[in-house]
């Protein structure tokens, strides 16, 4: 394969930001797969993919696994999860033949310091999220240039705006299905005979962790059932802080 050493060194003087914006001009209307693609063409090894293997989770891990099975999957196991969702994990996992599926799981350090009894989901969801979610994916992304997810401009809320690719701590951070809807899902997955989540079949639009997720009335918005009731939208992982900075993690801090 023959390497453009002029585009090669193009992006090595660029920032993040300028190579996300200049990617985003090129994919914003490419299709999920080409977008994938050019991810991985660019970026290679120093690229990852951040799964929940929840309820949609299934479309995005079909292309991954046709464009590079062994791509690095960084699945968020926060010992908050639904068994269904760890059962999902492996049995999809198996099913499409990604053999790059990492397992990032709280330290035990932190969860003995920040929520020794395991309910501090119960007072500052935040810090649950941060302690559980946040922490673990920042660092294992320190060994990565770029990744991917799933999020969709059809959820909502600040995802509206989604763009194809941006910037993030000093990463670039893919999002090959923002401009899919539901239809288009859903006819993916069909085409395809990919299986559902489990909780599905039980009203889950979008599956988190079980204190925080519940089932929704149909016509609702898809993220409507997590932290229902509050004004949390997102865990976090998704969310701008600045080079370095820590997750909030509760407290007086």
């Amino acid at each position: 394969m023959a390497f453009d050493q002029e585009a090669l060194s193009r992006a090595d003087r660029e920032t993040a930001g300028e190579r996300a914006r200049r990617m985003d001009a090129n994919l914003r209307d490419a299709d999920p797969r080409a977008i994938l693609e050019s991810a991985v063409g660019a970026f290679g090894s120093r690229l990852a993919l951040v799964s929940s293997f929840g309820a949609e989770s299934a479309v995005l891990l079909h292309i991954a696994a046709q464009v590079r099975p062994d791509l690095p999957i960084l699945f968020l196991d926060t010992g908050m999860l639904f068994g269904q969702t760890l059962d999902y994990r492996h049995d999809l996992a198996r099913r499409l033949g990604l053999t790059g599926v990492r397992d990032l799981r709280p330290r035990f350090e932190d969860l003995a310091l920040t929520d020794p009894n395991a309910d501090l989901w119960q007072t500052d969801t935040d810090a649950c999220c941060g302690i559980r979610k946040v922490l673990p994916l920042d660092r294992a992304l320190e060994g990565f240039d770029a990744w991917v997810t799933g999020r969709k401009r059809f959820h909502g809320g600040a995802r509206l705006s989604l763009p194809v690719v941006e910037a993030s701590e000093l990463k670039v951070k893919f999002n090959p299905l923002a401009s899919w809807g539901q239809a288009e899902l859903d006819a993916y997955a069909d085409l395809h005979s990919l299986p559902a989540h489990p909780l599905v079949a039980a009203g889950f639009a979008s599956v988190g962790c079980w204190p925080c997720t519940q089932p929704t009335q149909e016509g609702s918005d898809v993220r409507a059932g997590r932290w229902a009731g509050s004004q949390k939208t997102e865990c976090g992982i998704h969310t701008a802080r600045a080079p370095g900075a820590a997750p909030f993690l509760g407290g007086d801090i």
